[in-house]
């Protein structure tokens, strides 16, 4: 019997060690089959979501049934809806957005227009007196005021230069008035209308084609394309030298923020395809911005610029950015919006009639927190050393509960390392360091938003104007968008700047470039 029963007994834990095992597959398969769906509805975000963090199950699944649908068409259903099913309990701890402010009514058109009068006189029945006949008399105005415009007026300057000589002493020959300075001294074109293609290009992404259709259309004036693109080239090979001095003020600061983003480009060797390069862009508040274009999106690029800096850079989480870049002295930060955005799309996609994770929604709350303390600080228009001290009281706890929160997450074995929150927790712990560094150092923002606008130009540009002709138009046309870039950020008039800077430029000393940049230019307007 004893033989039986230990027999029997031996039967019964392999049957469980058999029972657990395959539970912890069936778990497992379980996690993993909650990662395949969060993937499926990345896809279905991707494709049929906007990129804002409302989002929901239902309109995903309607949209899946319709054939060919596009985000564009469905900008109405996208934008409804909240986040994924959750208490109102955990979506209680949230901080609460700003309300929009209520519009103060009509806007006041600026007093610097020109005023244009245009008196609306009273009919023949509103003259005279409905009851005695006798006529009325003005007695006032009700006065209201719209904005006009006249549309481009293109004209032919003629330019006349003096050609003078003495009647008497022929051998002192012909005297020609000096030739006034121009930004392409050689072009048909005059330095506004230069200037203007530039405007249109770069800062209202119309391309060159579409600007010369516009030509024919109103003027009737059939004008080559290369000769408006040798014109546009002509100030980005001007601007060159300016950037440069842009690029050395920006690195002799202590803050820089630095980000990427691709371009094509047509090259020989790949024909019916574009090359992908890519516009490495490094701004710093009040220093502008300064776009450099290279081929490669490679380490090389960004150790070969920061090799002599050392002072703070601010990037997102890109791994060249991490190690050997710059002096011994270079301190590394990480954006926090982009930490936080991992939570957010975890949250996205949980599973449909799945309550949403509590503790996201508390990570994502607590970096909400953190990024009202600032708020605060610029709506009170606090100074760096004002917000360092409203961080120090407030930011502490908030860290500590994150950290604990995350720390806690990752060690439960409850989400998958390579599930959208496991992305998230890990990308977050492995960077918390850099993701802290505003702590110690008031300058530095809490996101690369700075950064991150100044690309917004390239991918609206991209969608209009394509790619860029050739490598050789790169550097020129990086060197256009640091200047409108720069000019947009620091609150410089483009056009004004572009007519005072260009005309001459090319003969200015290397000496006068400190006092040419947007930054300088800005400074002397404040005056």
């Amino acid at each position: 019997m004893a033989a039986i029963i230990a027999a029997l007994q031996q039967q019964i834990d392999a049957q469980q060690k058999q029972l657990a095992s395959q539970r912890g597959e069936l778990d497992y398969a379980q996690l993993k089959i909650r990662v395949l769906e969060e993937r499926l509805r990345q896809q279905m975000i991707k494709k049929y979501g906007k990129p804002s963090e409302t989002l929901s199950d239902l309109q995903l699944e309607l949209l899946d049934g319709e054939p060919a649908v596009s985000s564009e068409e469905i900008e109405s259903e996208a934008v409804s809806g909240p986040l994924p099913e959750g208490d109102a309990e955990k979506t209680a701890t949230r901080v609460p957005r700003r309300k929009n402010q209520h519009h103060p009514g009509r806007n006041e058109l600026p007093a610097h227009l020109k005023r244009i009068e245009e008196i609306v006189a009273c009919g023949a029945g509103q003259c005279r007196c409905g009851k005695c006949g006798a006529e009325t008399k003005v007695i006032g105005y009700e006065t209201s005021e719209v904005l006009g415009m006249k549309p481009a007026e293109y004209f032919v300057r003629v330019i006349k230069r003096e050609k003078r000589a003495c009647a008497h002493c022929i051998e002192h020959g012909v005297a020609t008035a000096p030739a006034p300075e121009r930004i392409a001294p050689k072009s048909i074109f005059a330095d506004e209308t230069i200037v203007e293609f530039i405007i249109r290009k770069y800062c209202d992404s119309v391309p060159l084609y579409r600007q010369r259709a516009i030509l024919i259309r109103d003027l009737g004036i059939d004008m080559a394309l290369t000769t408006i693109n040798d014109a546009v080239l002509r100030v980005g090979e001007l601007l060159v030298p300016v950037v440069e001095q842009m690029k050395r003020d920006l690195l002799t600061g202590g803050y820089i923020q630095a980000d990427e983003t691709y371009v094509g480009v047509q090259t020989p060797e790949k024909k019916g395809q574009n090359h992908r390069a890519f516009f490495w862009q490094y701004s710093a508040p009040a220093k502008g911005v300064v776009f450099d274009f290279e081929m490669t999106r490679s380490k090389k690029i960004a150790k070969e610029f920061f090799k002599n800096y050392g002072g703070i850079l601010h990037t997102d989480g890109y791994v060249v950015y991490e190690k050997d870049i710059g002096t011994k002295d270079l301190i590394h930060a990480c954006c926090l919006a982009h930490a936080r955005r991992g939570f957010i799309d975890a949250i996205k996609v949980q599973a449909k009639g799945q309550a949403v994770d509590a503790r996201l929604e508390r990570v994502v709350a607590l970096m909400d927190d953190l990024f009202a303390i600032d708020r605060q600080a610029r709506e009170q228009n606090l100074s760096l050393a004002d917000r360092q001290a409203l961080r120090q009281e407030r930011a502490p706890a908030l860290l500590d509960e994150l950290y604990a929160l995350l720390a806690a997450m990752e060690a439960s074995g409850a989400i998958l390392p390579q599930s959208v929150a496991g992305k998230a927790v890990n990308y977050t712990l492995k960077r918390w360091v850099e993701l802290t560094q505003f702590m110690h150092h008031p300058v530095i923002e809490l996101s690369t938003n700075w950064a991150e606008n100044s690309m917004r130009p390239i991918a609206i540009g991209r969608k209009n104007w394509l790619h860029l002709g050739s490598k050789e138009a790169g550097p020129k046309i990086a060197a256009i968008f640091s200047i409108v870039e720069s000019c947009r950020k620091l609150g410089v008039p483009i056009r004004q700047y572009l007519a005072d800077l260009l005309p001459g430029l090319a003969d200015r000393s290397i000496k006068q470039l400190d006092s040419l940049i947007p930054a300088a230019y800005a400074a002397s307007m404040a005056k």
